[in-house]
Formats: C-alpha cells, structure tokens, sequence
C-alpha cells in the first residue's frame, strides 16, 4: 500500500496543475469520462511560440488522456481575418507534430448565436444600444464606481427585435448600433455591465461572404461553440480569468434557451451526446509565454509586417512558428523548450537563452556537420603538388554514426577564416602563425612559413598565408596520432568550395522586454538584428541540401538553407551559436 501511495505521489508531482485537473474530472466521472479540448485561433495573423504553448497543452492534454483535440478558428471579425490565415495557422500546428480531430469555425454557429441572441431579446435580456462606443465606455464607470444605465436599455422588445434585424442589412451603418446583453451595471466585474455581443460589420467574411452584416462578440461566441461541440476544458492564459463568469453566464443561458426549445421539439442539429450527457465546460488558466528581446502582441508583430520592418510574418527574427522553422528551429526543440518552463498561475519574462539552449541541444543529435567559411582569406600549401587533390572522408555527426560520412576535397589552395591567422601572434593564440603548427581538419598537420607567411594588399590586409604540410600526418594514418599545441581548423579548397550568402541573425530588440517599454515599440528594434555576409563559401555538399534541413558549420554555429536558396545562389540561416 506504501508503494503504491508513493507511486501516486510521483506521479502527480509529474503532473502539471492542468493535467490534474483533468485526471480528477476524470477519475470524478464527469461528462460521461469523456476528454474533449480545443485549440481555438483568431485567424488575423500567423501563430507564434506563445501560441505554440497552448497547441501542446491543448493536444497534449487530449493525447495524454485519450481524449480529443479539435481545431476551431474564432472567425467573428472579418475586418482582420483571412483564408491565408487559416491555411498557415493549420501548416503550423501540423509542423510542431500535432493532429486535430475535427476543424471547425465559430461562423459554423452564426445561425444559432443568431436565434439565441433573438431569444435572449424575447426574454429581456438584450437590447439594441445607439450610443457611440465612446460614451458607452464611459457609461461603463470604473471597477471602484458602478456604471449607469444605457438611456436605451429599456426599449420595447418589439422595438429591439426589429432594429436588431436592420443591423444585418447591407444598409446598416457600421458603429450605428450594437446589440448588448442586459446584465448588471453595477457588478464589480466590469465585463457584466452589459457587454456588447453583436456589432455591425460590412466586409465580407471569408467564408459565409455577405450573408452576414452583423457579428457576434467574441465573448459571446466563445463560450456557446464550446458548448455545441462539446469541449469538457476549456485551456487558457490568464487574461480570461475575469471573463470566465461571463463566460459561464450566457452557457447558462444557451441551455435554458436549449431546454425551452427541446420541450418545443425545435432543436436541431445538436448531438444529443452532448445535450443529454454533457456535465458542461471546465475552465482552466495558465501564465502566458513571454520572452526576452521580442514582443508577443500579434497587432505589434503585424505591423512589423505591414511596414516592412521585417521580411514578412517569417522573418527569422520574429516570434512565430514559421520564422523559426525558416530560421532552423526544430519543432522538437520548442516542444522541449515549452516543456522545460512548464505551466503555472504566474505570468514570467523567459529568457529568450532557454530557447537556445534547447533548440541547441537538440540539433546537436540531428544536426549534419559540414564546413564553412564566412570570412575568407586564402591558404597556400606550398609543398602540396600543383594540379593534385584528394578526397577526405568527413563524419556527419558524431552523435549519431548511421549518418555516415561525406566527402570533402582537398587542394594545394584553400579558404580558411581570416581570424585564424595571426602575423603577430598574441601570446595564447594557438591558431595559424609564423612557425606555428595546426590541424586542418580531416586532413593534415600545416606549418606556417616563418620567413614569408603570408602577402598583403596595399592596405596592410592579408590576401595570401603561405604553409607546408606534413604528408604523414593525414587523418586516419598512424602518423596522425602526432601531438601539436596548435587547434584544428576547418577549411575549404579554393576549386571546390561554392559560393555562399549567410544571413547572421540577432535579438529583433535592443531592450529586454520591449513589451514593458514606455516607447513606441519601433524605437526599441536591434539596428543590427541582421547582418548579410554575401562573400562565404561552402561545401560542395551542400548543394544537395534543402530548406529546412539542420546543419553545423564547425566551429560556428547551426545553420540551415533559407527559402531564398536558388540552384545558383545559396542561401544559409544561422539559427544558433555554438555553445561557448
């Protein structure tokens, strides 16, 4: 019994609070053991990490305890929201090793918010408001002083009914009229004075067209479509917290209105599963994620976008999901990262560090190692035979050998990075100086010229390093085993290396968390979160490579091909710096 109470306690200390919570509901039997989530976008804009943080609560939460996830978009706002969205949003839940059972949409419901919202006029518990949006918030009051009623809270039922139904025509006048639900303007939690749930908006939407001029609040729909599907927990940030007696009253109210119309026999279209079994929706919040150097507000990140401060929603730089996979970031590696911070009740500033470390500890068992040159000068061998090369075996990652070898070509000429040689060499330097021997990796044992190492331009630059190598000493043959002060350095044959543009990319922010900042967001951007260095080389190798594969330029950093790649002009991304 001792063991067995021990081995409970482990594993609810492995637990997070969400899933707890969940595995009491089920264990209390409620909604008939059922586990059903949901993961519920606004498409106005691509996703990004914080989002990614939910995604794995929510699909997690169903995949851990054998429930369901669905996907459903919150599409109440055609102002801001498009298919182009939609299709990148559902890419991204997919890239990040997530399946949804079901897709749905809040405008799947908009004929039934329809007929409850003209219910709930019938009943007296909504009415048409004329008033502009400024002076209803101001007739809101404050949280300390209590609101005051609409002068138009009153009307006739009859009276709101028909101004209701003007406000979805293609007469009606945007801002004109809203629909607001008759609660309590003197309740201490300000989303119940009255909220509004209906306002007039002529665009089309992007997937009814214009059957509809009006739409409903999200607040009012949000709740409602978790109850026709049948979601048992509703997973959230923080920031619902207060809206969730709202949201628990008017799913009060749609099952009244539900029960008024079974006892009428006019429901239909819903599951009876849901409407006979269905114990209702528990609500859950968690701390949102926030990081250092970034901004998490989708209207920010899109006016990135819009004015062009960025190269798109996936810039490398920018926090969404398709910026770091175009930057190198394996899904893996966020999922890790998400967990390693885990859920709690308390919102926090993540150090944007943690995610490095995570995606490098990742790439570093998938990662192909390969060598590059960002910053050329180019290397004699002098006792190496004009005309000759050889062909060097080079392992592709050492953490895993079924990934085998690649070839790598070695010559009389090579590039070499022009830090790794010293004319004057600093005291701890161990790298290529006059007199001084290093390893050129996969290949030999080099020596420095002591009498004329190296040839300058007229600008005091090195152009040329002149050395001698030991032929004994190549990798693999006994004489390799020769012990030298000097490191090993990468390199790359002058006939063989390709021509390559590297993007170098730092923190989007100058501030740790601009999201706090006093000033215009657009003051506080690194001037220098890219640098472009157009004049590297790389293997040979790499031309068979793609976009979205995860490499290691030794000595560097990981990388990986941009989008941009053409057959003629490679294109690498650094996604993360070597561990220091």
């Amino acid at each position: 019994m001792e063991e067995k109470n021990i081995a409970a306690s482990e594993e609810k200390k492995s637990l997070s609070f969400v899933e707890q919570f969940v595995k009491e509901d089920l264990e209390a039997g409620k909604n008939g053991g059922r586990i059903q989530t949901r993961f519920p976008p606004e498409p106005n804009g691509y996703i990004h990490i914080g989002h990614a943080k939910a995604i794995c609560m929510d699909f997690g939460v169903a995949d851990k305890f054998g429930g369901t996830c669905n996907l459903r978009f919150d599409d109440t706002n055609p102002t801001k929201e498009n298919t182009e969205y939609v299709e990148n949003i559902m890419s991204d839940i997919q890239w990040l090793g997530f399946h949804w059972q079901n897709v749905y949409y809040a405008s799947d419901y908009f004929d039934k918010l329809w007929d409850f919202a003209i219910w709930l006029i019938e009943k007296g518990l909504a009415y048409v408001d004329e008033q502009t949006s400024e002076q209803i918030a101001e007739q809101k009051g404050t949280p300390t002083q209590a609101g005051r009623p609409s002068p138009f809270r009153d009307r006739p039922v009859k009276e709101n009914l028909r101004l209701f139904r003007q406000m979805n025509t293609p007469e009606a006048v945007e801002g004109s009229m809203v629909l607001r639900a008759k609660l309590d303007m003197a309740n201490p939690n300000m989303h119940f004075r009255d909220p509004i749930i209906y306002r007039i908006i002529q665009i089309p939407h992007h997937r009814t067209g214009t059957k509809w001029h009006c739409y409903p609040m999200y607040d009012f729909a949000h709740g409602q479509s978790d109850y026709f599907e049948g979601v048992t927990h509703s997973i959230c940030t923080l920031e619902f917290v207060p809206h969730r007696p709202l949201y628990d009253k008017f799913v009060d109210l749609l099952r009244e209105y539900i029960e008024e119309q079974k006892a009428a026999g006019k429901v239909e279209g819903y599951n009876p599963d849901i409407l006979d079994k269905y114990d209702g929706t528990r609500q859950i919040e968690f701390n949102r994620l926030n990081l250092t150097y970034t901004v998490m507000s989708k209207r920010k990140l899109k006016a990135l976008v819009d004015e062009q401060l960025v190269n798109g929603w996936d810039d490398p730089r920018m926090p969404t999901v398709c910026g770091m996979r175009r930057r190198g970031y394996s899904a893996q590696s966020i999922r890790n990262f998400i967990d390693s911070i885990g859920y709690t009740k308390f919102d926090a500033l993540n150090d944007y560090a943690l995610l490095e470390a995570s995606v490098r500890d990742d790439l570093n068992k998938k990662a192909c190692r390969v060598s590059a040159v960002l910053d050329p000068v180019k290397l004699v061998i002098t006792n190496y035979p004009e005309g000759q090369f050889e062909d060097m075996q080079a392992v592709n990652n050492p953490e895993n050998e079924a990934d085998g070898t690649h070839t790598i070509t070695f010559g009389r000429e090579l590039w070499i990075e022009r830090s790794d040689f010293q004319e004057v060499a600093e005291k701890k330097f161990q790298r290529l100086a006059p007199g001084k021997e290093v390893r050129l990796k996969n290949a030999y044992i080099i020596k420095c010229d002591e009498e004329h190492p190296c040839d300058k331009d007229a600008d005091g630059n090195v152009t040329t390093i002149y050395a001698t190598y030991d032929p004994d000493t190549r990798s693999g043959l006994p004489g390799a085993d020769r012990k030298i002060k000097g490191k090993t350095l990468h390199w790359l044959c002058c006939q063989h290396a390709v021509p390559a543009e590297v993007r170098l990319y730092d923190r989007l922010f100058s501030v740790e968390n601009p999201g706090a900042d006093e000033r215009d967001f657009r003051e506080l951007l690194n001037p220098t979160s890219l640098t472009v260095l157009k004049n590297c080389y790389v293997e040979e190798y790499l031309k068979q490579k793609k976009a979205g594969d995860f490499l290691q330029f030794q000595r560097i950093g990981y990388f990986t091909l941009d989008l941009d790649t053409t057959a003629d002009h490679l294109v690498f991304n650094k996604t993360v710096g070597l561990k220091s």
